[in-house]
């Protein structure tokens, strides 16, 4: 008798949490830097996003007291979203990176807070990708 052993498909995770390096000058040096971070927290956490997905952000930037009033949230958001996507410079149609996010229409939700940073953050802020949940509220 042949026994066929078969994988038991559980639910795949989806909350990947990543601590993402304090800005830096240029823009797409930090993309750049961004999406290894989460490349490597993905790998270690076993987090793949597939097209299908709705997702959530939530990220916390440190940004040192002087600096704190230039940072706009929108163009720090639009960063990180393009890590994601694989882009840091170049024609929007050439992804020089990797995807993580197939495409920013996946993102359902964006929160995005800039504080002064904690000590013990050494300038590292907060990443948490997660499966979107609508709120009840309408």
């Amino acid at each position: 008798m042949r026994v066929i052993a078969r994988k038991i498909r559980s639910k795949q995770r989806k909350t990947l949490m990543v601590r993402i390096s304090p800005y830096r000058y240029p823009r797409n040096e930090w993309r750049r830097v961004i999406h290894a971070e989460v490349i490597k927290a993905a790998l270690d956490q076993r987090v793949v996003y597939r097209c299908t997905d709705r997702l959530e952000l939530t990220v916390t930037l440190y940004v040192p007291e002087g600096k704190i009033g230039w940072h706009d949230v929108d163009n720090r958001l639009k960063d990180i979203m393009d890590a994601l996507q694989g882009r840091a410079g170049g024609p929007k149609a050439e992804r020089a990176l990797r995807l993580i996010v197939p495409n920013d229409s996946q993102i359902y939700k964006a929160t995005i807070e800039k504080r002064t940073p904690p000590k013990q953050s050494l300038g590292f802020g907060h990443l948490i990708i997660k499966r979107y949940k609508p709120s009840d509220k309408s």
